[in-house]
Protein backbone atom coordinates (compact mmCIF):
# COMPACT_ATOMS: atom_id res chain seq x y z
CA UNK A 1 0.00 0.00 0.00
CA UNK A 2 2.87 2.34 0.82
CA UNK A 3 4.44 1.67 -2.60
CA UNK A 4 1.15 2.49 -4.36
CA UNK A 5 0.80 5.82 -2.55
CA UNK A 6 4.39 6.75 -3.39
CA UNK A 7 3.86 5.98 -7.07
CA UNK A 8 0.70 8.06 -7.17
CA UNK A 9 2.47 10.97 -5.55
CA UNK A 10 5.32 10.85 -8.08
CA UNK A 11 2.86 10.74 -11.00
CA UNK A 12 1.00 13.78 -9.72
CA UNK A 13 4.23 15.79 -9.44
CA UNK A 14 5.23 14.89 -13.03
CA UNK A 15 1.79 15.85 -14.32
CA UNK A 16 1.87 19.19 -12.50
CA UNK A 17 5.38 19.93 -13.87
CA UNK A 18 4.25 19.14 -17.43
CA UNK A 19 1.16 21.30 -17.03
CA UNK A 20 3.26 24.24 -15.87
CA UNK A 21 5.57 23.92 -18.89
CA UNK A 22 2.61 23.95 -21.33
CA UNK A 23 0.61 26.63 -19.60
CA UNK A 24 -1.64 24.21 -17.81
CA UNK A 25 -4.01 21.56 -19.11
CA UNK A 26 -6.23 23.31 -21.67
CA UNK A 27 -4.62 26.65 -20.85
CA UNK A 28 -2.95 29.14 -23.25
CA UNK A 29 0.02 27.82 -25.20
CA UNK A 30 3.26 29.74 -24.71
CA UNK A 31 4.53 31.07 -28.08
CA UNK A 32 7.44 33.23 -29.12
CA UNK A 33 6.92 36.17 -31.44
CA UNK A 34 8.92 38.82 -33.28
CA UNK A 35 7.72 42.31 -34.15
CA UNK A 36 8.10 42.97 -37.89
CA UNK A 37 8.70 46.32 -39.51
CA UNK A 38 8.98 47.20 -43.23
CA UNK A 39 12.50 47.46 -44.59
CA UNK A 40 14.31 47.83 -47.90
CA UNK A 41 15.03 44.42 -49.43
CA UNK A 42 16.98 44.02 -52.64
CA UNK A 43 15.62 41.59 -55.22
CA UNK A 44 18.70 39.48 -55.87
CA UNK A 45 18.84 37.36 -59.02
CA UNK A 46 21.30 34.63 -59.97
CA UNK A 47 21.52 33.95 -63.70
CA UNK A 48 23.84 32.00 -66.01
CA UNK A 49 26.28 33.82 -68.23
CA UNK A 50 29.23 33.47 -70.59
CA UNK A 51 32.40 35.51 -70.66
CA UNK A 52 33.38 37.36 -73.83
CA UNK A 53 36.46 39.36 -74.75
CA UNK A 54 36.19 43.13 -74.49
CA UNK A 55 37.63 43.44 -78.00
CA UNK A 56 38.31 40.78 -80.64
CA UNK A 57 40.16 41.39 -83.89
CA UNK A 58 41.08 38.97 -86.68
CA UNK A 59 44.43 39.63 -88.30
CA UNK A 60 43.90 39.44 -92.07
CA UNK A 61 46.15 40.26 -95.04
CA UNK A 62 45.17 43.07 -97.37
CA UNK A 63 47.51 42.04 -100.20
CA UNK A 64 48.46 38.74 -101.79
CA UNK A 65 51.93 37.29 -101.27
CA UNK A 66 54.22 34.81 -99.55
CA UNK A 67 54.84 35.19 -95.80
CA UNK A 68 58.56 35.77 -95.24
CA UNK A 69 58.65 36.28 -91.46
CA UNK A 70 56.50 35.97 -88.34
CA UNK A 71 57.43 38.70 -85.88
CA UNK A 72 55.53 37.77 -82.69
CA UNK A 73 55.42 35.05 -80.05
CA UNK A 74 52.22 33.05 -79.92
CA UNK A 75 50.19 33.78 -76.78
CA UNK A 76 52.06 37.02 -76.03
CA UNK A 77 50.74 40.54 -75.59
CA UNK A 78 50.95 42.67 -78.72
CA UNK A 79 50.44 46.39 -79.17
CA UNK A 80 48.30 48.14 -81.73
CA UNK A 81 50.42 48.90 -84.81
CA UNK A 82 53.05 46.29 -84.00
CA UNK A 83 54.18 44.36 -87.10
CA UNK A 84 53.10 40.72 -86.90
CA UNK A 85 53.94 39.32 -90.35
CA UNK A 86 56.15 40.37 -93.23
CA UNK A 87 54.83 39.50 -96.70
CA UNK A 88 57.28 39.43 -99.61
CA UNK A 89 57.39 43.10 -100.76
CA UNK A 90 59.32 42.60 -104.03
CA UNK A 91 56.42 42.96 -106.45
CA UNK A 92 54.89 45.85 -104.54
CA UNK A 93 58.20 47.68 -104.34
CA UNK A 94 58.53 47.31 -108.12
CA UNK A 95 55.01 48.63 -108.62
CA UNK A 96 55.81 51.64 -106.44
CA UNK A 97 58.99 52.31 -108.44
CA UNK A 98 57.07 52.10 -111.72
CA UNK A 99 54.40 54.46 -110.43
CA UNK A 100 57.11 56.92 -109.41
CA UNK A 101 58.63 56.78 -112.88
CA UNK A 102 55.26 57.29 -114.54
CA UNK A 103 54.67 60.32 -112.35
CA UNK A 104 58.01 61.80 -113.35
CA UNK A 105 57.24 61.20 -117.04
CA UNK A 106 53.84 62.84 -116.69
CA UNK A 107 55.39 65.82 -114.97
CA UNK A 108 57.90 66.27 -117.81
CA UNK A 109 55.18 66.02 -120.44
CA UNK A 110 53.06 68.55 -118.55
CA UNK A 111 55.97 70.99 -118.34
CA UNK A 112 56.51 70.81 -122.14
CA UNK A 113 52.77 71.29 -122.77
CA UNK A 114 52.72 74.34 -120.47
CA UNK A 115 55.65 75.97 -122.25
CA UNK A 116 54.07 75.30 -125.65
CA UNK A 117 50.78 76.87 -124.57
CA UNK A 118 52.59 79.93 -123.14
CA UNK A 119 54.42 80.45 -126.49
CA UNK A 120 51.21 80.15 -128.51
CA UNK A 121 49.34 82.75 -126.46
CA UNK A 122 51.05 85.94 -127.89
CA UNK A 123 51.24 84.39 -131.34
CA UNK A 124 47.51 83.71 -131.33
CA UNK A 125 46.85 87.28 -130.19
CA UNK A 126 49.01 88.56 -133.11
CA UNK A 127 47.29 86.10 -135.42
CA UNK A 128 50.65 84.54 -136.23
CA UNK A 129 49.11 81.15 -135.51
CA UNK A 130 45.53 80.09 -135.69
CA UNK A 131 43.41 80.25 -132.59
CA UNK A 132 42.69 76.53 -133.01
CA UNK A 133 46.38 75.73 -132.59
CA UNK A 134 46.47 77.72 -129.36
CA UNK A 135 43.32 75.99 -128.12
CA UNK A 136 44.85 72.59 -128.84
CA UNK A 137 48.03 73.57 -126.99
CA UNK A 138 46.03 74.61 -123.90
CA UNK A 139 44.04 71.36 -124.00
CA UNK A 140 47.23 69.33 -124.21
CA UNK A 141 48.59 71.18 -121.17
CA UNK A 142 45.49 70.40 -119.13
CA UNK A 143 45.58 66.72 -120.17
CA UNK A 144 49.18 66.55 -119.05
CA UNK A 145 48.29 68.05 -115.65
CA UNK A 146 45.47 65.50 -115.28
CA UNK A 147 47.92 62.74 -116.12
CA UNK A 148 50.13 63.98 -113.26
CA UNK A 149 47.20 63.65 -110.84
CA UNK A 150 46.42 60.13 -112.10
CA UNK A 151 50.00 58.96 -111.78
CA UNK A 152 50.30 60.54 -108.31
CA UNK A 153 47.23 58.55 -107.21
CA UNK A 154 48.71 55.39 -108.71
CA UNK A 155 51.95 56.01 -106.80
CA UNK A 156 50.02 56.49 -103.57
CA UNK A 157 48.14 53.22 -104.15
CA UNK A 158 51.40 51.39 -104.84
CA UNK A 159 52.93 52.75 -101.65
CA UNK A 160 49.86 51.72 -99.62
CA UNK A 161 50.07 48.19 -101.01
CA UNK A 162 53.77 48.16 -100.19
CA UNK A 163 52.97 49.14 -96.60
CA UNK A 164 50.37 46.36 -96.44
CA UNK A 165 53.16 43.83 -96.85
CA UNK A 166 53.86 44.52 -93.17
CA UNK A 167 50.77 43.16 -91.38
CA UNK A 168 50.19 45.15 -88.13
CA UNK A 169 48.17 44.36 -85.00
CA UNK A 170 44.80 46.18 -85.21
CA UNK A 171 44.34 46.32 -81.40
CA UNK A 172 46.30 45.82 -78.20
CA UNK A 173 45.69 42.44 -76.61
CA UNK A 174 46.80 38.85 -76.30
CA UNK A 175 47.37 37.08 -79.59
CA UNK A 176 46.58 33.41 -80.09
CA UNK A 177 48.33 30.82 -82.20
CA UNK A 178 49.42 31.68 -85.70
CA UNK A 179 47.10 30.21 -88.33
CA UNK A 180 49.55 30.99 -91.14
CA UNK A 181 53.14 29.81 -91.31
CA UNK A 182 56.23 31.23 -92.96
CA UNK A 183 56.20 30.35 -96.66
CA UNK A 184 52.41 30.19 -96.89
CA UNK A 185 50.57 32.08 -99.60
CA UNK A 186 47.98 34.54 -98.25
CA UNK A 187 45.50 36.74 -100.09
CA UNK A 188 43.21 39.60 -99.28
CA UNK A 189 40.05 37.56 -99.93
CA UNK A 190 40.93 34.41 -97.97
CA UNK A 191 38.36 33.00 -95.54
CA UNK A 192 40.66 32.23 -92.60
CA UNK A 193 42.44 34.89 -90.53
CA UNK A 194 46.17 34.76 -89.95
CA UNK A 195 45.73 35.11 -86.16
CA UNK A 196 43.20 36.38 -83.61
CA UNK A 197 43.86 39.06 -80.97
CA UNK A 198 41.64 39.43 -77.91
CA UNK A 199 41.58 42.12 -75.28
CA UNK A 200 40.61 40.46 -72.00
CA UNK A 201 40.97 43.31 -69.50
CA UNK A 202 38.25 44.35 -68.92
CA UNK A 203 36.07 41.35 -69.72
CA UNK A 204 32.41 41.18 -70.76
CA UNK A 205 29.92 38.73 -69.26
CA UNK A 206 26.74 38.11 -71.25
CA UNK A 207 23.89 37.19 -68.88
CA UNK A 208 20.69 35.54 -70.07
CA UNK A 209 17.44 36.62 -68.39
CA UNK A 210 13.90 35.50 -69.16
CA UNK A 211 11.99 38.14 -71.10
CA UNK A 212 8.93 37.48 -68.88
CA UNK A 213 10.90 38.28 -65.72
CA UNK A 214 12.37 41.38 -67.31
CA UNK A 215 8.88 42.54 -68.35
CA UNK A 216 7.55 42.04 -64.81
CA UNK A 217 10.48 44.00 -63.41
CA UNK A 218 9.92 46.92 -65.75
CA UNK A 219 6.23 47.05 -64.91
CA UNK A 220 7.02 47.09 -61.19
CA UNK A 221 9.47 49.93 -61.73
CA UNK A 222 6.91 51.92 -63.74
CA UNK A 223 4.21 51.41 -61.11
CA UNK A 224 6.54 52.45 -58.30
CA UNK A 225 6.27 49.15 -56.42
CA UNK A 226 10.04 48.82 -56.37
CA UNK A 227 13.00 51.11 -56.88
CA UNK A 228 15.93 50.46 -59.21
CA UNK A 229 18.98 48.91 -57.57
CA UNK A 230 22.65 49.52 -58.21
CA UNK A 231 24.14 47.80 -61.22
CA UNK A 232 26.84 45.91 -59.30
CA UNK A 233 27.29 42.26 -60.25
CA UNK A 234 29.17 39.43 -58.53
CA UNK A 235 30.40 36.30 -60.28
CA UNK A 236 30.65 32.65 -59.29
CA UNK A 237 33.15 30.71 -61.37
CA UNK A 238 32.89 27.21 -62.82
CA UNK A 239 34.56 25.63 -59.78
CA UNK A 240 32.06 27.29 -57.42
CA UNK A 241 34.45 29.94 -56.12
CA UNK A 242 33.60 33.65 -56.01
CA UNK A 243 35.35 35.99 -58.41
CA UNK A 244 37.22 38.63 -56.46
CA UNK A 245 36.13 41.67 -58.49
CA UNK A 246 32.69 43.21 -58.86
CA UNK A 247 31.32 44.26 -62.23
CA UNK A 248 28.68 46.63 -63.52
CA UNK A 249 25.78 46.11 -65.93
CA UNK A 250 26.43 48.02 -69.15
CA UNK A 251 23.20 47.54 -71.12
CA UNK A 252 20.40 45.14 -72.06
CA UNK A 253 19.70 43.95 -75.58
CA UNK A 254 16.69 45.52 -77.31
CA UNK A 255 15.55 42.23 -78.87
CA UNK A 256 14.47 38.86 -77.46
CA UNK A 257 16.14 35.67 -78.66
CA UNK A 258 13.36 33.81 -80.46
CA UNK A 259 14.93 30.41 -79.79
CA UNK A 260 15.33 30.79 -76.01
CA UNK A 261 12.94 33.61 -75.06
CA UNK A 262 15.72 35.42 -73.19
CA UNK A 263 17.25 38.88 -73.22
CA UNK A 264 21.01 39.35 -72.98
CA UNK A 265 22.36 41.65 -70.28
CA UNK A 266 26.01 42.62 -70.67
CA UNK A 267 28.20 43.34 -67.65
CA UNK A 268 31.81 44.50 -67.57
CA UNK A 269 34.39 43.12 -65.12
CA UNK A 270 38.02 44.06 -64.47
CA UNK A 271 40.37 41.18 -65.25
CA UNK A 272 43.88 42.33 -64.29
CA UNK A 273 45.06 38.81 -63.39
CA UNK A 274 43.67 37.19 -66.54
CA UNK A 275 41.59 34.75 -64.49
CA UNK A 276 38.56 35.15 -66.77
CA UNK A 277 38.95 33.64 -70.22
CA UNK A 278 36.59 34.12 -73.17
CA UNK A 279 33.88 31.46 -73.32
CA UNK A 280 33.84 30.51 -69.62
CA UNK A 281 30.52 29.56 -68.00
CA UNK A 282 29.74 31.64 -64.90
CA UNK A 283 26.81 32.53 -62.69
CA UNK A 284 26.10 36.20 -62.08
CA UNK A 285 24.39 37.50 -58.94
CA UNK A 286 23.03 41.02 -58.88
CA UNK A 287 20.15 43.11 -57.53
CA UNK A 288 17.78 44.48 -60.14
CA UNK A 289 15.35 46.26 -57.81
CA UNK A 290 14.76 47.22 -54.19
CA UNK A 291 11.40 46.71 -52.46
CA UNK A 292 11.22 49.46 -49.85
CA UNK A 293 8.17 48.07 -48.02
CA UNK A 294 8.96 44.39 -47.58
CA UNK A 295 9.06 42.38 -44.36
CA UNK A 296 11.72 39.85 -43.42
CA UNK A 297 10.03 36.97 -41.59
CA UNK A 298 12.00 34.04 -40.13
CA UNK A 299 11.42 30.93 -42.20
CA UNK A 300 10.08 28.76 -39.31
CA UNK A 301 7.12 31.14 -38.99
CA UNK A 302 5.85 30.53 -42.54
CA UNK A 303 3.75 27.50 -43.43
CA UNK A 304 2.34 26.51 -46.80
CA UNK A 305 -0.82 24.61 -47.66
CA UNK A 306 -1.33 22.01 -50.38
CA UNK A 307 -1.75 24.74 -53.00
CA UNK A 308 1.47 26.44 -51.97
CA UNK A 309 -0.19 29.47 -50.32
CA UNK A 310 1.91 30.91 -47.50
CA UNK A 311 0.45 31.67 -44.07
CA UNK A 312 1.69 32.90 -40.71
CA UNK A 313 0.21 33.27 -37.24
CA UNK A 314 0.17 36.66 -35.58
CA UNK A 315 -0.76 37.66 -32.06
CA UNK A 316 -4.31 38.99 -32.28
CA UNK A 317 -6.58 40.81 -29.84
CA UNK A 318 -7.09 39.14 -26.44
CA UNK A 319 -3.99 37.03 -27.09
CA UNK A 320 -5.58 34.92 -29.79
CA UNK A 321 -3.65 33.27 -32.63
CA UNK A 322 -4.77 34.86 -35.91
CA UNK A 323 -3.84 33.16 -39.16
CA UNK A 324 -2.82 35.48 -42.02
CA UNK A 325 -2.32 34.64 -45.67
CA UNK A 326 0.79 36.33 -47.03
CA UNK A 327 2.75 36.65 -50.27
CA UNK A 328 6.27 35.27 -49.83
CA UNK A 329 7.68 34.44 -53.25
CA UNK A 330 11.35 34.20 -52.39
CA UNK A 331 13.75 33.63 -49.52
CA UNK A 332 16.75 35.66 -48.49
CA UNK A 333 19.07 33.84 -46.15
CA UNK A 334 17.12 32.64 -43.09
CA UNK A 335 14.10 34.83 -43.89
CA UNK A 336 11.14 34.88 -46.24
CA UNK A 337 10.61 38.18 -48.05
CA UNK A 338 6.94 39.04 -47.44
CA UNK A 339 5.48 41.66 -49.77
CA UNK A 340 1.78 41.40 -48.84
CA UNK A 341 -0.32 40.33 -45.86
CA UNK A 342 1.52 41.99 -42.95
CA UNK A 343 1.33 45.41 -41.32
CA UNK A 344 4.02 47.36 -39.47
CA UNK A 345 4.22 46.29 -35.83
CA UNK A 346 2.57 42.88 -36.31
CA UNK A 347 3.71 40.25 -33.81
CA UNK A 348 4.50 37.22 -35.94
CA UNK A 349 4.66 33.94 -34.05
CA UNK A 350 7.90 32.12 -34.79
CA UNK A 351 8.06 29.60 -31.93
CA UNK A 352 5.44 27.13 -30.80
CA UNK A 353 3.50 27.08 -34.08
CA UNK A 354 3.36 23.31 -34.50
CA UNK A 355 0.01 22.80 -32.71
CA UNK A 356 -1.50 26.25 -33.17
CA UNK A 357 -5.01 26.61 -34.50
CA UNK A 358 -6.80 29.76 -35.64
CA UNK A 359 -8.24 31.80 -32.74
CA UNK A 360 -6.53 29.56 -30.17
CA UNK A 361 -5.68 31.16 -26.82
CA UNK A 362 -1.95 31.81 -26.50
CA UNK A 363 0.54 33.22 -24.02
CA UNK A 364 2.85 35.33 -26.20
CA UNK A 365 6.40 36.16 -25.14
CA UNK A 366 9.25 37.62 -27.18
CA UNK A 367 11.07 34.95 -29.18
CA UNK A 368 13.97 33.15 -27.49
CA UNK A 369 12.86 34.21 -24.02
CA UNK A 370 14.54 31.90 -21.48
CA UNK A 371 12.17 29.44 -19.79
CA UNK A 372 11.82 29.88 -16.00
CA UNK A 373 12.18 26.56 -14.24
CA UNK A 374 10.87 26.60 -10.66
CA UNK A 375 12.49 24.50 -7.97
CA UNK A 376 10.21 21.91 -6.29
CA UNK A 377 8.60 23.10 -3.06
CA UNK A 378 10.06 20.28 -0.97
CA UNK A 379 12.49 17.43 -1.23
CA UNK A 380 11.47 13.85 -0.77
CA UNK A 381 13.00 12.48 2.44
CA UNK A 382 15.15 9.39 2.20
CA UNK A 383 13.30 6.29 3.07
CA UNK A 384 9.98 7.40 1.55
CA UNK A 385 9.05 10.41 3.71
CA UNK A 386 6.12 11.26 1.32
CA UNK A 387 4.79 7.75 1.94
CA UNK A 388 4.93 8.15 5.61
CA UNK A 389 3.03 11.43 5.54
CA UNK A 390 0.33 9.89 3.40
CA UNK A 391 0.26 6.69 5.31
Amino acid sequence: MALLVAACGAGDEAANSSAQGKGGAGGPVAVGFVVVQPTSVASTTELPGRTAAFETSEVRPQVTGIIRRRLFTEGAMVRAGQTLYQIDPSLYQASANQAQANLSSAAATAEAARIRADRYRPLAQAEAVSKQDYTDAVATQRQAEASIAQNRAALETARINLNFTRVPAPITGRIGRSLATVGALVSSNQADPMAVIQRTDPMFVDIQQSSANLLALRRSLQQGDVAPASANVRLKLEDGSDYGFAGTVQFAEVTVDQATGTVTLRASFPNPQGLLLPGMFVRATFAQSVNQNAFLVPQPAVARDARGAATVYVVGPDNKAVQRQIVAERAQGAFWVVTQGLNPGDKVIVQGTAKLKPNAAIRPVPANTPQKVQAPSGKAQPGGGATRSGG
